[in-house]
This record gives structure tokens, C-alpha cells and sequence, in this order.
């Protein structure tokens, strides 16, 4: 599937450096390392004023030349890199015009992909997109898979895995400041932290085996306790490395937050007030929400995925009890639990058997109804441990002050305008924590004096897992898991 560079003549290089990066036609730079050429819709589906198929591949501009015609009748082949050209897309089989488009040309290797690419801007609209597309295709195009651009981006060596991940989470991003640590990631901020580790690792590697193939010559015991110290050093910077997830997981995430308790003390009025719209059906009866209702509030950068449940409490109703059921999955899973009670009523078994539920749980209590006479006795609140605070739903009273709780709760450590490279993704936290492990058992090996062959090993471990998270090392299977959750055309 993948082949090498064509090679250029003397002549050709020649021309190639005569020309402005973006004055060069596409066949002055040709780079093929994928033998096919794919082509997806790039925009969302649905009506809209552009919609966009995009090509890359070794064929792009062939098959943009056969089913586009440019007004100025040049042909697409000797367009400049980075142009955009004004024409119809003729269907191939009876000469009829599909659609009036722009058509831009990115050639190998300055495009997203390093391969030739070409974008045809057509008219938003259903019909468009899909007839270029099935065109593209029936010249020669392949129908991408999920993410295959930014996959072939990677294996081209344009960017890192940990910024091809990047590029998904920028499209999800929700908060702007879930948007600058997308940012940094595609910036190869993480990627550059991790390369550093892995050069120093790759020394220290070198050293080792080079005493390994002149066994007489011992590591001397400076030099073994400068490695140690090194290796050491490259363990504390992985753990703080590995310290950032906790907290930086949920800009990517987001915080999911489950607001429980017995029906009717304000679940629903809360979770609208919270998103100033009116999301749940509010009710004086009992058991109106039966199912989990989940919506994206924004507080203070942090995205909180916000979940209003159906009442707890014990029911005969097969249909309420399925609603509970749900409301006791989410309580057990969110990140978060605002434990909802009614001040204007005293305790009910139904709120004693919400406390032990979540007496082990990150959570805090909030007592509603604070307008009304105080007939829930706070000294039993307390008692629980948990951070509570008394708020009216229906005035709007402590809402202010439970964001700042959902918040800092969640964010001890977390400083505005915060610098330094962040952790998002489980599987680098994952690979991290085993490189972490390798390094110390690499110490103790050492430090132990058993042969430097077991050292190596564990040291090879601690580089592979580094590795893995900026694709220097690579399995199919994972590339696979990474990329099917892009969308198409991305």
C-alpha cells in the first residue's frame, strides 16, 4: 500500500527551487505515499451556503481535472499550489452541468495530508454535495473512512498522533478554554515534552548497551548513579505529566454532574435555572421526570454535562421504577452530585437512604426552598460531612454560589490562565503510568546490581509506552480506535 518518493530529475529540481512555494504546479511536487485517493464530504450534512468534497491522494487533481471545467479553460494540472479556480463540475456520462464551484488546489507535500488535495466549493445543499461526490468516485475516488485524512496526515509524518488526537478534540471542544487546550495539544505542545523524554531515555539506552557489548568494561558507580539520577528525574517529570489528567480530562470531557433526590424538591427547576431555559417539565405531581435529562451548561470554561433525574424514592409504578433505576446508574457514575433536598420539609426516609447513598461520593448537598419557613434540621445535614448550602430555585437565590461550588470542587488545583502541558486523554495517562512503572523497577534493578540486560528491558518498556502515545510506536488496532471516532472527511 505504501510506496517511496518518485524521483525528480536535475532539471526538475531545478525549476522546483526557481518557483515560490505557492507558484509551483502540483506536478513539480509530486509525493506519493499512499497508492489510493480518497474523497469525503468535509461539511456538516443539511442545507447551508457551501458545502465542501474534499480529495487527497495520488489522483486528486487527475480526477478533479476530468469532472471540472474552469471558466478559464487552463487545465487543473497546471494550477499553482494554494490557488482557487472558478468553473462548473460537468458530469462525466452526458456533458450536463452539476453545480457552479470554487476548486482549490493544496499540492504534495504543503497540504493537510502532505498528498496532493483538492476541495470543491459547491452550493450547500444535499443534492450538490452528493452528486460531486458519487462523481469523485465513479472516476477513480474511494469513499473515506472516518478520520482517514487526518490518519494519513500522521503516517505522512506531518503531525504526531497525540496531534492528530488534538484535531478531534478541537472540533468537540465546547468552552473556550476547553478550545485552548485543544490547542496546545495540536500545537505539539505535548508532543514536543514527550519527544525530549524519549531522546534522553534513547541516550541513556545507548550508554547501557554499549557497556553491554564490552561486558569487562563495568558501568563505573558515577556513572551509574548520574543514570539513576537522570532516570529519576525523567520519573518525576512523567508523574506530574500524568498528575494534570485528573482535572485537565474534564475541559475535553466535561464534568458530568447528576442532580438527585426524592421527587418534588426542585431537581427539574433547578437543572432549568441552571441552563436559563426550560429544559424539564416542572409539575406540582410527583414522578413527572421519568427519564434522564442531560444538557451543557458552561462555568467558567469548565463544560458541565448537567443531568436532571427521575425522583428516588420507592415506587410501585413499573414505569417510575425503570426512571429510578437510570437515576441510580447516574448517581453511581457522574463525576458529581448535587444531593437535593426540600428545607421546607422535614426529613423523610426516602432523604435518609439519598445520604448513605451518597456518603462515599463527590458531592454536595444543597437544602432548596430557603424562602420558606426552615423545617429540615441542618444539624443532621452537617452531620453527613458534605459541603451543603441553602438555596431558593424559584428566586434564583445560591445559584451563583453553587456554580463556584461545582467548580473549585472539582478544580482544587486548577488556576486561571494556567501554563504548562496538559494530559486530556485516558490513553496517555495509561501509557504514562506504565512508562512511570518501568523507569522505577529500571532504578531498583540497577541500584540492585542484576545484570544490565533486565535493566534494558525495562528501560525498552518505559520508551515503548512513550512511544505509543506520539505514534513512535504504532499497532493498527489502536490507530483504528483512534481514528473511527473522527467523523467523515475530517
Amino acid at each position: 500500500m505504501y510506496s517511496g518518493l518518485h524521483s525528480s530529475s536535475s532539471i526538475i529540481e531545478k525549476l522546483q527551487k526557481s518557483l515560490p512555494e505557492t507558484a509551483k504546479p502540483c506536478h513539480f511536487q509530486k509525493m506519493v505515499f499512499i497508492d489510493d485517493t480518497i474523497v469525503a464530504i468535509a461539511t456538516p450534512v443539511g442545507q447551508g451556503g457551501i458545502g465542501i468534497v474534499r480529495l487527497s491522494g495520488p489522483d486528486s487533481i487527475r480526477i478533479g481535472q476530468k469532472i471540472f471545467v474552469p471558466k478559464n479553460r487552463n487545465k487543473l494540472s497546471g494550477a499553482r499550489s494554494h490557488s482557487m479556480l472558478l468553473g462548473n463540475i460537468i458530469n462525466t456520462s452526458d456533458g450536463g452541468m452539476i453545480d457552479e464551484v470554487l476548486v482549490s488546489v493544496m499540492c504534495s507535500p504543503n497540504s493537510y495530508t502532505k498528498e496532493d488535495v483538492v476541495e470543491i466549493n459547491c452550493h450547500g445543499g444535499m443534492i450538490s454535495v452528493k452528486r460531486i461526490l458519487e462523481l469523485a468516485i465513479k472516476n477513480g475516488a474511494r469513499l473515506a473512512e472516518p478520520g482517514e485524512f487526518t490518519r494519513r496526515a500522521f503516517l505522512n509524518g506531518r503531525i504526531s498522533l497525540t496531534q492528530a488526537e488534538a484535531v478531534l478534540d478541537l472540533i468537540k471542544a465546547t468552552t473556550e478554554e476547553s478550545l485552548k487546550i485543544a490547542m496546545l495539544q495540536l500545537k505539539g505542545d505535548l508532543s514536543e515534552k514527550l519527544d525530549h523524554i524519549r531522546n534522553v531515555l534513547i541516550d541513556i539506552l545507548a550508554t547501557t548497551e554499549a557497556h553491554m557489548d564490552f561486558p569487562d568494561d563495568e558501568i563505573e558507580p558515577g556513572t551509574s548513579e548520574k543514570i539513576k539520577g537522570q532516570l529519576n528525574g525523567i520519573q518525576r517529570e512523567i508523574d506530574l505529566l500524568s498528575g494534570t489528567f485528573r482535572e485537565a480530562r474534564l475541559f475535553r470531557d466535561g464534568l458530568s454532574t447528576a442532580i438527585v433526590g426524592r421527587p418534588n424538591v426542585g431537581k427539574s427547576s433547578l437543572l432549568n435555572a441552571l441552563l436559563k431555559k426550560d429544559r424539564a417539565i416542572v409539575t406540582e405531581f410527583p414522578g413527572t421526570t421519568r427519564d434522564v435529562i442531560e444538557d451543557l451548561i458552561n462555568i467558567n470554561g469548565l463544560p458541565v454535562r448537567i443531568m436532571d433525574t427521575a425522583g428516588i424514592r420507592n415506587s410501585d409504578d413499573g414505569i417510575e421504577q425503570e426512571g429510578i433505576r437510570r437515576s441510580l446508574d447516574v448517581l453511581e457514575n457522574a463525576d458529581f452530585i448535587i444531593a437535593m433536598f426540600d428545607g421546607g420539609e422535614a426529613l423523610q426516609k426516602d432523604d435518609f437512604d439519598l445520604l448513605d447513598m451518597i456518603s462515599a461520593k463527590n458531592a454536595v448537598i444543597t437544602v432548596n426552598k430557603s424562602d420558606l419557613p426552615l423545617k429540615i434540621p441542618l444539624d443532621i445535614i452537617k452531620e453527613s460531612g458534605k459541603q451543603y448550602l441553602q438555596m431558593s430555585v424559584s428566586s434564583g437565590g445560591g445559584l451563583e454560589e453553587l456554580k463556584s461550588v461545582i467548580f473549585n470542587t472539582n478544580l482544587k488545583n486548577w488556576k486561571e490562565g494556567r501554563e504548562g502541558t496538559l494530559v486530556t486523554n485516558i490513553r496517555h495517562k495509561m501509557s504514562l503510568d506504565r512508562s512511570s512503572s518501568a523507569l522505577s523497577r529500571a532504578v531498583k534493578i540497577l541500584s540492585g546490581g542484576e545484570p544490565l540486560e533486565i535493566f534494558t528491558i525495562e528501560l525498552r518498556d518505559a520508551l515503548d509506552n512513550i512511544g505509543k502515545i506520539t505514534g513512535a510506536v504504532t499497532r493498527e488496532d489502536i490507530l483504528d480506535k483512534i481514528f473511527s471516532d473522527f467523523c467523515i472527511g475530517k
